[in-house]
């Protein structure tokens, strides 16, 4: 049986929020006996090995950019290398489906940004919406009450470092190939985290940290090059809300593997931050079909920036 784009797209996206969702399991279970910024560094190692391996397949992978792309690569680096740092900080001291709600926020963190740093429309509706959204978020880090979480903070600055990135990523010509992007953010954030390891220690690496280690790597090229795809193909309206297959990941990981289920405060604001997303979503499809897509924008999407 022949699948549509649409449903092609679909079932690429959950299966790359899934092998996101898969690494952060992974790097949540590895953390508590390693420390965090030797784990990452180790990741990024073998990230940058195996993108070197398949970019042959992948396109090629080249350095050398555009001026102007090289100061908005830089911008987009800066960007990933925070954002890793604050998650995955976060993910060693909250409970997983509790950050993966938080997280859960950014696809109306990036509506927002694209508005106000790029002047992109963006209706009362859609603005409505998006407060509501924030307004689950707030359920989930419950600011002043008993049930607040000081790490949550940081889910919250991750989710801003991510729009950072996502924005400059805009920004990047269709001339910068996605292979030479996941390159240069998984280096920088390799290197980066090697450069804290001094500060943080070294802890002798067993058999089963290696295997998890791993397996984060490749659960995380996994779901870069399955998104990717997801974006290639089918109506971006329709396939960008399968990205809240995540939190039902999590919450499945975060019930079978930590023995963590969230609670109804939590629950509740996860489900308003997907509901509006989706609305916000739906609204974006309608208004596009309003107005001709730029070129750029069309080149951006079909090629390899994302």
């Amino acid at each position: 049986m022949m699948l549509s784009d649409n449903l092609r797209g679909s079932i690429l996206m959950a299966t790359a929020m899934c092998a996101f969702t898969l690494n952060d399991a992974c790097m949540k279970t590895v953390t508590s006996e390693l420390p965090l910024y030797q784990t990452a560094m180790l990741r990024g190692v073998f990230t940058v090995l195996a993108l070197i391996a398949i970019s042959p397949w992948l396109g090629g992978l080249t350095l050398r950019v555009s001026r102007g792309d090289r100061k908005v690569l830089f911008w987009r680096t800066a960007g990933e290398i925070l954002a890793t740092a604050f998650f995955l900080t976060a993910l060693t001291h909250l409970p997983f489906a509790n950050l993966s709600a938080i997280m859960q926020a950014l696809p109306l963190a990036v509506t927002l940004g694209a508005a106000v740093a790029f002047g992109a429309p963006i209706g009362w509706r859609r603005l409505t919406a998006i407060a509501v959204g924030f307004a689950g978020v707030l359920l989930i880090v419950r600011p002043g009450l008993a049930g607040f979480d000081s790490w949550s903070l940081l889910g919250l600055a991750s989710v801003l470092s991510v729009v950072v990135r996502d924005l400059a990523t805009r920004r990047l010509s269709p001339s910068v190939s996605s292979v030479t992007v996941a390159f240069v953010a998984a280096l920088s954030v390799s290197v980066a985290a090697g450069m804290m390891v001094p500060f943080s220690g070294w802890k002798p690496v067993g058999a089963h940290h290696w295997l998890l280690i791993l397996s984060a790597s490749g659960c995380l090229i996994a779901g870069y090059l399955t998104v990717v795809a997801a974006m290639r193909v089918g109506d971006i309206a329709f396939v960008a809300p399968f990205r809240y297959t995540s939190l039902v990941a999590a919450l499945m990981l975060g019930w079978l593997v930590f023995a963590e289920l969230p609670d109804a405060m939590t629950l509740t604001g996860a489900a308003i931050i997907v509901i509006t997303g989706i609305y916000t979503f739906h609204r974006e499809r309608q208004a596009s079909g309003r107005r001709p897509m730029p070129a750029a924008h069309t080149a951006r999407i079909k090629g390899t920036a994302t």
